[in-house]
């Protein structure tokens, strides 16, 4: 059983009043990810601008399409985000047109074209049809190392597995950083994609028993 932290955390679903606080820590989360260091030309003027515009765009997107969304609080503080693509609806995002001219106004065709070629290629390790996607899951770094990543997993992976058509849970990174700490969670890796220098890791967790009282 993972340690859990010491301050009392809650764990909420979210909607769309909660996009800017979503926005704000998962960029604080992703911006020195080197998987987008590499999609978003971080050695290039205007790096931080364009991890912004694809964050804001995501998350836009997403709560428009009003797709899931879970919460980690503390003190009434959002310090841990994770967006969902439940099994039945997981292209809606990129699939969008709107989307799609979002970020290439923002960030330009080239870093639009990496970052679907990357989405797609993490989509193409998938052991199945049936589970859910994490786009973005992130703890804020201030929080990060008290355990808040491993009580919101926790909670995300009952919350999938209340779905009787997924069978687990499927995220990817490519900070090596994580490696150990997600294989601690019960995940398994599946697949390894290139991103450009970076090798970003597809990992799977198969749905648990569901617990009770998870979710607020």
């Amino acid at each position: 059983m993972p340690e859990l932290p010491s301050e009392t955390a809650q764990i909420r679903q979210l909607d769309s009043g909660y996009s800017r606080e979503t926005r704000l820590l998962l960029y604080q989360a992703y911006r020195q990810e080197p998987s987008f260091a590499y999609l978003f030309e971080s050695g290039r003027a205007g790096y931080e601008q364009r991890v912004r515009a694809t964050i804001r765009a995501l998350v836009k997107q997403h709560y428009l399409q009003e797709l899931p969304a879970l919460g980690l609080f503390v003190a009434d503080r959002l310090v841990g985000v994770a967006l969902i693509a439940p099994p039945q609806r997981r292209l809606g995002i990129t699939e969008s047109w709107a989307w799609r001219i979002r970020m290439l106004m923002s960030t330009g065709l080239r870093c639009t074209q990496r970052y679907l070629a990357y989405y797609h290629a993490v989509l193409s390790c998938l052991p199945s049809e049936a589970v859910h996607v994490l786009p973005l899951f992130g703890v804020h770094p201030d929080f990060q190392g008290q355990h808040y990543g491993e009580q919101l997993l926790m909670a995300l992976h009952d919350w999938c597995a209340e779905d009787k058509n997924s069978e687990g849970i499927v995220l990817d990174t490519g900070n090596g950083n994580y490696l150990e700490f997600y294989k601690r969670q019960g995940y398994e890796e599946i697949g390894e994609v290139e991103v450009g220098p970076v090798r970003e890791h597809i990992f799977f967790h198969p749905n648990p028993q569901v617990s009770l009282g998870s979710v607020a």
